[in-house]
């Protein structure tokens, strides 16, 4: 499709194929064939008025708003039509309201109708100076109606789940916010109810608006019907300061803004960015930021003093503390460091430089979850050093004809990424095979072909998928994309090399968390440095030594685990963490155990947790709000943001480290996120080009009576760190389930609906019994959702053995 219509068009110049030639407002253009006359308008710069249109959505001619007068073949017809469900066709002459009277008045008609019922709510209504209606009530409306019957009411607002409210009065029945439900989330639960003047937007009594992606249809309604709880009645549009900024929650990069009003953030929108995540945004990147002025926030820097408690102090004394400890230990066993995936790339190279120029070592893992060493093979292969313009990419996704999901259930993981799939789903007819135990709701909503797997035998199922799965992943622009749960599967990733080599299907990286892309960019991993450059690479590191001044550690680190099973031994001397939650480690009991018996520890952190609780000196950096920096994507973009709120007295980790390694007498000229990413820039990056892992296949557990093979993955709204204080959001969460098919349940004696109980030695959880199509023996539970903390609470993970049985019931013991 052109972007722009070709405005110089004559009857002489010849049509360029697939275009046809038409008249707007006197000018002669040419479109391609099928599209849309509004959109037509738009690309020349004319405005027409609308209400149900939007450009992501399937046409409905709902509102009637977009009235226009049109000509075909020399005969107007009858009356104005809709441009917004009528195509282009050759020889076509339209008249908007610019230059036809008829549409004029069609429109100023329109309007009278749509403004019957509406409430005079603007001195109150949160769309109130932002509102399509009042635009164009002013600009294409009448000055009085010839309508004054009483208008219809109801009660106000309707809570149709809890973060959205309607106010059906207000409600000019467009179905934007049912289309969007139906056609982009897939989630069907708010729809158009009862027929003529009693129509109204609502759902069913007992099915409340349970959608991911709910906060959209906000942000789309053109009239201030649906607005959020969280920020009804909390300010006026021209109050709030408005900063653009990326999404910190899952590795997508959203574009989004950041709405604040006296240095407190009361919501945030959706940007446009079509290649990444076009109008849209999940909820949890819409609503969950409170965690920035929640009540645990760290603000001051903290010394544990000799009696053992833990005391504000200035900067300047837990700088000074920090680095006595850091240096005693550097000299003694050494120092872990422990950066975490949730930073920026700016940050994240602080990190990974204070490693080896400070810490003098290759200790550094930003893999704060379930990791492996066949991981670190797959990233160095296929990931590190890939560009938007070489790897695969949302566009990629939506142009598949065929993708294959692993280790991963992007609507609950990666909500963009579910939306990208079931627009290729519906549009375009993507073949999506999903790698997991069960079909998930994600897995419905894109037709997803669900491949079962028992948990810790997925690679034998992606090594062996099925001739239909191998031929259509031989298609060219087919795509395979793994996230990071691939690590919990021995042999997953190894069998994902394979399989991409086999059918020549692209392979995209699709980690959890903002920062993990970024982090492994900039090195913050035992055996890869800055740039992709491998540790054992001599030339490497000489590369490195020139830039930084400073010898490069040639031994390949200790893993995640490795150094925290150090600082649990005494082998190492300290640690270094930033925002690191212990219970997202494979095994939160020994984390904790590790922080508590290290000799020195010191965590920079912006909110308390069980890190700070045994910390000795607590460094509080600041929150995306108050930072600058860039994430990088999973696609290998870079995500660029601004600060948004005051910064006065807080400062990036990049900042801290940098004075914390002068005090160290090492200087990491990283002051600020600018200078950090600079020199990250200057250094350059390129692919690791190691191997393909090859190793062995992972077997299933063989339950025993009474037991099951337990899998695990986290829900998109969960109890993260960073949803605390968000009871809006909270309260849409999908409810968690022990989870089992009908013969398993029938084996184990549950009951769909009662309760059981899953144990092991550690602990137990209980959930209500839902039935689905797992394999037999397997039992799956949510990893972090109330009332299912999975490790913290068992002390196992995904493809290990679990007791299961009826709530109370002896033989679950």
């Amino acid at each position: 499709m052109t972007l722009t219509p070709e405005r110089n068009a004559t009857e002489e110049t010849p049509v360029p194929e697939g275009h046809v030639r038409l008249t707007i407002d006197g000018q002669v253009v040419d479109a391609p064939k099928g599209e849309l006359l509004i959109r037509t308008c738009e690309r020349l710069g004319i405005v027409v008025p609308r209400f149900c249109d939007h450009p992501l959505l399937d046409p409905a001619g709902a509102c009637r708003q977009c009235l226009v007068e049109v000509e075909m073949g020399g005969r107007p017809m009858p009356k104005p039509q809709a441009s917004c469900t009528m195509a282009v066709a050759d020889g076509m002459v339209v008249k908007t309201q610019h230059t036809s009277e008829r549409a004029d008045k069609a429109q100023q008609g329109v309007m009278e109708l749509l403004l019957i019922n509406h409430p005079l709510d603007c001195p109150i209504c949160d769309k109130g100076g932002e509102c399509p209606l009042q635009n164009q009530a002013m600009a294409h409306g009448r000055s009085d109606s010839r309508f004054v019957e009483t208008k219809r009411t109801f009660p106000k607002p309707l809570p149709i789940s809890s973060q959205v409210l309607l106010d059906r009065e207000r409600c000019v029945l467009c179905q934007r916010c049912t289309r969007f439900s139906e056609e982009i989330a897939g989630d069907p639960f708010i729809d158009l109810l009862e027929r003529g003047a009693k129509q109204q937007i609502g759902i069913a009594e007992d099915q409340p608006f349970q959608s991911y992606f709910s906060g959209n249809t906000i942000q789309i309604c053109p009239v201030g019907a649906l607005t959020s709880a969280a920020y009804r009645f909390r300010s006026r549009p021209f109050d709030l300061r408005s900063t653009a900024g990326t999404c910190e929650h899952c590795s997508s990069g959203c574009d989004l803004r950041t709405d604040s009003r006296r240095d407190v953030v009361l919501r945030r929108l959706a940007g446009n960015d079509p290649e990444v995540n076009e109008e849209w945004l999940c909820d949890k990147g819409r609503f969950a930021f409170r965690y920035t002025g929640s009540a645990g926030r760290i603000t001051r820097p903290m010394v544990r003093r000799a009696d053992g408690t833990l005391t504000e102090a200035s900067w300047t004394e837990a700088l000074a503390v920090a680095a006595e400890g850091l240096l005693a230990a550097r000299a003694a066993g050494g120092i872990g460091v422990l950066p975490g995936g949730r930073l920026t790339v700016e940050d994240a190279y602080a990190y990974a430089k204070f490693a080896r120029v400070v810490a003098h070592t290759n200790d550094v893992d930003f893999r704060a979850r379930p990791h492996s060493d066949e991981e670190l093979e797959f990233l160095a292969a296929h990931v590190v050093g890939g560009t938007p313009e070489d790897s695969v990419t949302f566009t990629a996704i939506e142009n598949a004809p065929a993708v294959l999901t692993v280790g991963t259930d992007p609507e609950e993981e990666s909500g963009i990424v579910f939306l990208r799939l079931r627009k290729a789903y519906r549009k375009k007819g993507l073949r999506h095979f999903q790698v997991g135990p069960f079909t998930t709701y994600g897995a419905e909503k894109t037709g997803a072909t669900t491949l079962h797997a028992v948990p810790g035998a997925e690679a034998a199922v992606v090594a062996d998928p099925g001739g239909d799965v191998v031929a259509a992943l031989e298609q060219p622009g087919s795509v395979i994309l793994v996230g990071d749960r691939a690590a919990e599967s021995p042999g997953l990733y190894s069998a994902v090399s394979a399989l991409a080599a086999r059918t020549g299907a692209a392979i995209g990286w699709l980690p959890r968390r903002a920062g993990d892309r970024g982090a492994l960019e900039a090195g913050a991993l035992p055996t890869l440095l800055p740039g992709g450059r491998p540790v054992t690479d001599a030339a490497a590191r000489a590369e490195l030594e020139q830039a930084w001044g400073a010898p490069v550690p040639a031994t390949p680190g200790r893993d995640g685990d490795a150094i925290l099973a150090a600082a649990a031994n005494g082998t190492l001397s300290a640690l270094v963490v930033g925002g690191v939650d212990p219970q997202d480690m494979a095994d939160p009991t020994a984390a904790i155990t590790a922080l508590r018996e290290v000799g020195f520890l010191v965590s920079l952190e912006m909110h308390t947790s069980a890190v700070t609780e045994l910390a000795d000196v607590v460094l509080p950096v600041a929150p995306d709000a108050q930072r600058s920096g860039t994430y990088v994507n999973w696609e290998g973009r870079h995500r660029p943001f601004g600060v948004a709120l005051d910064a006065t007295g807080v400062l990036p980790d990049c900042r801290v480290l940098d004075t914390l390694g002068v005090e160290m007498d090492a200087d990491l000229f990283t002051q600020t996120p600018a200078a950090a990413a600079g020199e990250l820039e200057r250094l350059g990056s390129r692919r690791a080009g190691g191997a393909a892992p090859d190793h062995t296949a992972g077997q299933a557990r063989r339950p025993g009576y009474g037991q099951a093979v337990l899998a695990t993955s986290r829900q998109m709204i969960d109890d993260g760190s960073l949803q605390i204080d968000e009871p809006a959001l909270a309260g849409t969460a999908r409810r968690p389930y022990v989870k089992v098919n009908a013969a398993t349940a029938e084996r184990l004696a549950l009951v769909e609906g009662e309760d059981a109980t899953v144990r092991t030695a550690r602990g137990a959880i209980t959930l209500p019994v839902a039935l689905t199509d797992l394999p037999d023996g397997v039992v799956w539970l949510p990893t972090c959702s109330p009332g299912s903390h999975v490790r913290p609470t068992l002390g196992v993970g995904h493809g290990d053995l679990v007791t299961v049985g009826p709530a109370g019931n002896g033989s679950a013991s």
